[in-house]
C-alpha cells in the first residue's frame, strides 16, 4: 500500500518501527514511575541525577489501519506475500490488528537533559515475542 504522506506516530515499545501501518491509529501508553533514590533517602538530595532517577514499569497497546476499521481485511498486516522465482504466493497472515508492549525502564536528568532507557517486549496475536528491544531517548529541549 502506498501513502501520499507518512508521519511517525508515538512508538509502540517492544517492536521495530511500523509494526502496524495506516492512516488511522489508536495508541495507549501507561507508565508507573517510582523515584527510588529520593524515596529511600526520605528527603530531596543535592544531586540532580539522584533526585530525578526513577524506575519505570510500562505497558502500551494500540493499532494502525487503513480503511473503515482495523478488522476490514484489507490492511498491510492481513496478507503476507512470498516470492520465490516465478512463484508468487499470497497468504492470509491471520494477524490480529491490536498489538501490545510491556517492559521496564529508567528515567533521569543527566547534565540537564532528560534521558530515558526502556527494555521492552512485544505481544502480537496473543503470543509474546521472544526478542526484546532496548530504547534510549534524550529530550534535548523542553518547550514552555
Amino acid at each position: 500500500m502506498h501513502y501520499g504522506f507518512q508521519a511517525l506516530a508515538t512508538n509502540m515499545r517492544g517492536f521495530s518501527q511500523n509494526i502496524r501501518n495506516g492512516n488511522s491509529f489508536v495508541l495507549i501508553n501507561s507508565e508507573i514511575r517510582w523515584p527510588i533514590v529520593r524515596y529511600l533517602a526520605g528527603h530531596p538530595l543535592r544531586s540532580n541525577f539522584l533526585n530525578s532517577l526513577q524506575v519505570v514499569g510500562f505497558g502500551d497497546i494500540g493499532t494502525a489501519w487503513s480503511g473503515k476499521n482495523p478488522w476490514a481485511g484489507s490492511n498491510a498486516y492481513d496478507n503476507e506475500v512470498i516470492i520465490n522465482g516465478p512463484v508468487k504466493v499470497t497468504l492470509d497472515s491471520n494477524r490480529q490488528p491490536i498489538v501490545a508492549g510491556f517492559g521496564a525502564g529508567a528515567r533521569a536528568q543527566i547534565f540537564g537533559y532528560f534521558v530515558r532507557a526502556d527494555w521492552a517486549w512485544g505481544i502480537e496475536t496473543a503470543i509474546s515475542c521472544q526478542e526484546y528491544f532496548i530504547y534510549l531517548s534524550v529530550l534535548i529541549f523542553n518547550l514552555p
